[in-house]
């Protein structure tokens, strides 16, 4: 999906807050890991339901809800308690998709039953948290617009000094306790975080930290709940070691929870974009298994040797049994990769990416181009395909066959 599917499907709303005065269009817990989680929660537990109807307990006491928010999020087991806690950290970013309109709830007692409106857009929010940062901005923008706020924040972003941040800050306040029920201050500046950090990282500029204006630009890792993940941790490496040094020192992947939690999701996205737009077919084209399905979704950059890009779905490729313990990994002994077949891999997968992209079949589009370059740059450890121009396959199959010569 791209921005302008995402824009058109937002252009068929009128979010301003003058006439909804919902105040709960955004909200604390509405970060792009955590709308990211919940709406993969969503789409789990609905894959299997014809009517794509839930209530907000039918997604945090679900076994899959469960075992991916304990381990992630140190939360106690929401069937035994801390209710309140999860209670927002599933029902904040559900309210966001309601008012967003990928769901739709409707009041049935003390609740309220959702059902789902936006499959794609909803799918598409779920596969990784770079989508549902995309997707937050995009619709930031669109709130502010419609309710005629979004000037304020231009003339901060244009300015970036204390003055026109405390503008912005006492305007957004003073606009939500005038338009909505919300009606303190210290709630305004919660969720005034949530609205104005996604934007200051989408334009390279300072936002908000401890209530002021921020120190220093506002980036991916400041957006998170609560986690840091192996991007972050990578980034603190000290100058004097190198990276394989470094990576020794910490955690493997599996001692990570949300690193597992996201290579487990995408393997799990891709084999069900597999299945329904590949019939669920290898992507290394070969006669002798041309008919066994794929069912093995393999790192073509091995998960323990490069974690930053354990979790994307340009580093998966889709093999039949046979390729993946026979060919991709001598004698099925999973800690060795046989070059020779990394490098098919790579190629096939460059055309599975090109035919996504260029999208002929009109199938969801779920790969970037700039991540397989990323891909690409750390699995050979340079940084020349970055070089290679947007859509340039040709380009990127010309360098791939020179570190495999």
């Amino acid at each position: 999906m791209d921005n302008a599917t995402i824009q058109k499907f937002l252009d068929e709303h009128d979010y301003d807050i003058r006439k909804t005065h919902n105040g709960r269009w955004i909200d604390q817990k509405c970060t792009m890991d955590v709308v990211c989680l919940v709406s993969d929660c969503i789409v789990e537990y609905t894959s299997n339901k014809e009517d794509k109807t839930f209530t907000v307990n039918d997604i945090w006491y679900s076994d899959y809800t469960t075992e991916n928010v304990q381990q992630i999020f140190s939360k106690p087991n929401p069937t035994e308690k801390a209710s309140n806690e999860y209670d927002k950290y599933f029902g904040q970013p559900i309210k966001l998709l309601d008012a967003a309109g990928i769901i739709q709830g409707e009041k049935s007692g003390r609740g309220y039953i959702y059902t789902v409106v936006n499959q794609e857009l909803l799918e598409y929010i779920s596969f990784r948290e770079r989508n549902s940062f995309n997707f937050l901005c995009l619709y930031i923008e669109k709130v502010l617009k419609d309710s005629g706020m979004y000037r304020l924040f231009e003339y901060f972003f244009r300015l970036q000094d204390k003055n026109s941040f405390k503008e912005l800050k006492d305007g957004y306040t003073q606009f939500t306790i005038n338009n909505t029920p919300i009606n303190g201050a210290t709630e305004c500046g919660r969720i005034f975080t949530k609205v104005l950090n996604p934007l200051a990282c989408k334009y390279k500029k300072c936002g908000t930290e401890r209530g002021r204006i921020s120190k220093d630009i506002i980036t991916q890792d400041m957006l998170l709940y609560n986690q840091r993940n192996w991007r972050d941790v990578l980034s603190e490496k000290p100058k004097e070691m190198t990276r394989v040094e470094y990576e020794i020192t910490l955690p493997k992947p599996d001692e990570d929870y949300m690193t597992t939690y996201r290579i487990n999701r995408a393997k799990r996205n891709l084999r069900r974009f597999n299945d329904l737009y590949r019939s669920g077919k290898t992507e290394v084209y070969d006669e002798r298994h041309i008919a066994d399905p794929a069912t093995q979704m393999h790192h073509i950059f091995p998960a323990s040797e490069y974690p930053t890009i354990a979790d994307y779905l340009e580093n998966l490729i889709a093999l039949t049994p046979t390729q993946h313990f026979t060919y991709a990994h001598p004698n099925n002994n999973t800690q060795y990769i046989d070059r020779s077949y990394q490098y098919l891999c790579l190629v096939s997968k460059t055309g599975t990416i090109r035919d996504n992209l260029l999208n002929k079949k009109h199938d969801p589009i779920i790969y970037d181009f700039y991540l397989y370059q990323t891909v690409l740059n750390t699995g050979l450890e340079t940084e020349e395909f970055l070089e290679v121009s947007e859509m340039d396959f040709g380009g990127l199959l010309n360098r791939i066959e020179k570190y495999y010569d």
